[in-house]
Parts: structure tokens; sequence; C-alpha cells
């Protein structure tokens, strides 16, 4: 098991008061090193122009990465650039690929890339909704094109629907994008209806979904779509917004919760993939709920 962050990591500014702030990220790699003082650490690289726009087009490269504001500047009502900001999105998308080359090149079954800002709500175009690039995007299309898979899954657990990471694969029968999110909520994607050209499901849930509601949908619906591909990689957007302590959202999630999906998510890999999972960072604003449920997500792919 390999953990993947970078200092930069912790540069992006999007602000005073900005829920998505650097102590995210601070308390999730203390959480981690107090409870898995063994986790093998490396640090994230940057990622390449040509791996990011194997999802994403030139001009929002262009917005990143070379705007280079002095000052935070606003891309939308609650996405920022500022001077730290592109690096750590380069950072981020980076843990992704070096994640995915060290589980099929067989150093290690599973990875987790504790890094930030997260991603699944960029679109190939836009960065939106505090994500820059799409990592968990970056990180598949890294495996399909670098490494030649031909089944990869990308399971979403954000408690806001990855209206991105579905918008990018819609079309790509090589990819499996299945979530579960509050319904409604922001950004206002993912209904049942949306199943791109047959590899994607959503299962949107209310406001107040219990750890019991949460569970059934994946064990219910969207674990056997997965199974039925037969992935040969999983990949994970780990989002723990849907925790009852977190100010975002409306569930009432707790960091077991997050654990029991996590060792069903491994056991889908374990039946398809020789087990291995690269999980990414996404979501999660409540400093101890954040990190009680990374470590409970992290533990579970450890064990």
């Amino acid at each position: 098991m390999r953990a993947y962050t970078h200092p930069a990591c912790l540069q992006h500014d999007p602000g005073p008061g900005h829920a998505e702030r650097s102590e995210r990220l601070r308390v999730v790699l203390q959480a981690l090193e107090r409870a898995l003082p063994d986790l093998d650490w490396h640090q994230a690289p940057r990622a390449s122009r040509g791996q990011l726009l194997r999802v994403h087009t030139e001009s929002l490269l262009q917005t990143v990465l070379d705007t280079r504001p002095q000052q935070r500047i606003d891309l939308d009502a609650d996405t920022r650039l500022g001077p730290g900001s592109a690096e750590a999105a380069l950072r981020a998308a980076g843990a992704g690929i070096a994640a995915v080359d060290a589980v099929l090149h067989g150093h290690v079954q599973r990875a987790f890339c504790a890094v930030r800002p997260p991603g699944h709500h960029a679109t190939a175009a836009s960065a939106m909704g505090f994500c820059l690039f799409n990592n968990v995007a970056v990180a598949a299309a890294h495996a399909l094109d670098a490494h030649g898979l031909e089944r990869v899954v990308i399971a979403d657990f954000d408690v806001h629907h990855g209206n991105g990471t579905q918008a990018i694969f819609a079309n790509d029968p090589r990819v499996r994008y299945v979530s579960t999110h509050q319904w409604p909520l922001y950004p206002d994607t993912g209904a049942r209806n949306e199943t791109g050209c047959g590899n994607i499901a959503n299962v949107p849930l209310p406001p107040g979904t219990t750890g019991a509601a949460f569970l059934a949908a994946w064990q219910e619906t969207l674990l056997p779509f997965l199974d039925a591909f037969r992935p040969q990689l999983v990949l994970i957007s780990a989002g723990f917004d849907g925790h009852r302590l977190d100010p975002l959202a409306q569930w009432a999630l707790e960091a077991e919760d997050y654990a029991r999906l996590t060792r069903a998510l491994v056991a889908v890999a374990d039946r398809h993939a020789g087990g291995r999972v690269v999980s990414l960072l996404e979501g999660g604003y409540h400093l101890q709920a954040l990190a009680e449920s990374c470590v409970a997500h992290v533990q579970a792919l450890v064990f």
C-alpha cells in the first residue's frame, strides 16, 4: 500500500472562509500518520501537459497553468485560482498517474492519493466546484492509454455528483462510472436516466440518507454493475462529505460506512483486477469527520 501527496497541495489557497482549505489536507495527513505509521509515502510528481490533454482542453490548461495570477482570481462562484494553484493542480493530477503506474507495474496492490484541489467536478473544458483538473479522470485515461487497459471503473461516493467525470467518459465504453450522491444538491446532475453509452449508473439519494440506505444502493445496484464489467482496475473518487457532521450536505453517514463500502470495492478488485485499487481524495469539509473517515477508508484499503 502506497500513499501519495505533495507539499504543493497545501499551497492552493481559495481564500479566507473557503470550505476547500488547506487545513483539510493537513488533518488528513496527520491522522493517517498517527493511525498508520508504516504507510509508504511517496511525493506526487507533476502531471505533464500531454497527460492532462487526454481529458482536458488546451484552453483549460492555459487558464490553470499559464495565468499565474499574483492574487486570487475567480473562475466561477466558488472555484478560485491563486499563486500556488497551478503547482497544486499538477501534483494532484500527477499523484493519480503515479499511483496507477505503481499498481499496474505490480509494485503495490493499492494506493491512496491525499491531495487537493479535488477533481471530480472539473469537465473537459471547465474548472468548477472547487476542482481545477479532474484527477481521477486523468488517472483513468492514463490507465487506458499508457497501459492499454480495456476495462476501468470509477466508483464515486462523494455526496456531490461527479458531473465532470461522468461527462468526460459518457461515450467511452472502456470506463464504467458509478455514483451515489445527494439529490437535490450541487451540481444538480446524476439522475438515474443519465446512463451514457450504457456505462454510467447513478443512484441519487435524498437528504437524511443513512448508512444503511447508502450501502444498500451500492450492494443492490452499483456493485453488481461493476462486477458484471470485470474491471481490470478500480479507481475511487473518495469524498467524505456525506458524513453526518459535514456542513455542505445533509446525509447521516459515519466513518464506518465508508470503511464498509471500501471493503466491498476492494472485494470487486480482488475478484477481477488482481486487487488493484487507486483512491483519490475528493470532498469532506468537517475536519474531524474528514480525518476519521479518511483513516477508516485507508485502513480498509490496507487490510
